[in-house]
């Protein structure tokens, strides 16, 4: 009765079922070793009748030849299981540990197929960093690879019968790990792409809202009233030009760096062609308000000037009337001469 659990071929689905079935094997082994006595004292009464001529002698010798033959036959088939248990055990181990890289995988794929490139400067270098933590644990995971390709090669090379299936197994795990090395270089090239645009779309909207915010000073003074006004209009109109030009280093650096995005081919060419156009609009517009408060102020300025000038001369000639109409002409020729 212990024959069909030693010559049985069922030797799991998997790791949990081999070795479920390995813990009732070595418990049979062990009921298989306890019993082994058994046979040493059957063959010691054998030796011993045979030492006293029983009559049934034949008998006797031929049904212990039986016994032997069939205790012998146990033991290889016992062998063989065993063999066949810890064989299966391996590969199983294999495959488990295989599916689970696989699974790994799976999840980091699912992490770097996300399209959340970030929305700011903050957000993206966040996403970077994120993705250096991935790329370390990627790190981690091919020594992890290699170690199951090596397994992969002695397994095919100890279990021929299953050197195609773990052949198989090992190319799946080899086609998901390029898949993933690949996702990881396009993903971790993306965002340095993304990086690249927020930093130019942070400059674009710091110009855009510094100028807004100059054509505001610029446009805010009402014309003077007086000639020292006028002056002190041109002046700090004159100081805001001074940082208009200061900006001009600013502009080119920004312009040139979409500029050379767009000739990259950068995945928001489009966008950032807009910006540029925007931007340049938005420089022209506020050099065109300058110049045309500077013509304003300027006019102010000769119309102060005349408005003073023509004031003075209307009051000296007031003076000059004064006098000319005093009708005192002297009556004696010292008052006449001193008139």
């Amino acid at each position: 009765d212990k024959e069909p659990i030693a010559a049985s071929d069922d030797y799991g689905k998997d790791l949990e079922h081999v070795e479920v079935l390995q813990k009732k094997f070595d418990d049979f082994q062990k009921d298989l070793t306890a019993n082994e006595a058994r046979l040493v004292a059957v063959k010691k009464l054998a030796d011993s009748l045979e030492a006293e001529q029983h009559p049934d002698l034949d008998l006797i010798q031929e049904r212990f030849q039986e016994l032997n033959t069939a205790w012998d036959n146990l033991k290889q088939l016992t062998n063989e299981r065993n063999a066949k248990l810890a064989a299966e055990h391996e590969i199983q181990k294999f495959y488990r540990d295989a599916n689970e890289t696989t699974s790994w995988m799976n999840e980091k794929s699912a992490i770097l197929s996300s399209d959340d490139f970030g929305r700011d400067l903050a957000s993206v270098q966040a996403l970077q960093r994120k993705h250096d933590g991935l790329e370390r644990d990627l790190a981690a995971l091919e020594d992890k690879v290699g170690n199951l390709g090596g397994e992969a090669i002695r397994l095919q090379k100890t279990y021929t019968d299953s050197a195609d299936q773990v052949a198989a197994k090992q190319a799946e795990i080899v086609g998901n790990w390029e898949g993933l090395r690949q996702k990881a270089a396009t993903r971790k090239s993306k965002l340095a792409d993304s990086l690249q645009l927020q930093r130019f779309l942070a400059s674009y909207r710091d110009l855009v809202s510094w100028c807004g915010d100059m054509k505001n000073l610029v446009s805010s003074d009402e014309l003077a009233k007086d000639v020292p006004g006028a002056e002190a209009l041109l002046e700090r109109h004159q100081e805001r030009k001074g940082e208009i030009d200061a900006r001009e280093d600013i502009f080119k650096s920004t312009n040139s760096f979409g500029q050379s995005l767009v000739a990259a081919q950068h995945y928001a060419n489009e966008e950032i062609k807009e910006k540029l156009s925007s931007l340049s609009e938005e420089q022209r517009s506020l050099l065109d308000l300058w110049d045309q408060r500077q013509k304003e102020f300027s006019q102010c300025m000769d119309l102060q000037v005349f408005m003073r000038d023509a004031e003075q001369m209307h009051g000296w000639m007031g003076k000059q009337e004064a006098f000319l109409a005093n009708e005192d002409v002297g009556d004696t020729l010292n008052g006449v001469e001193a008139l």
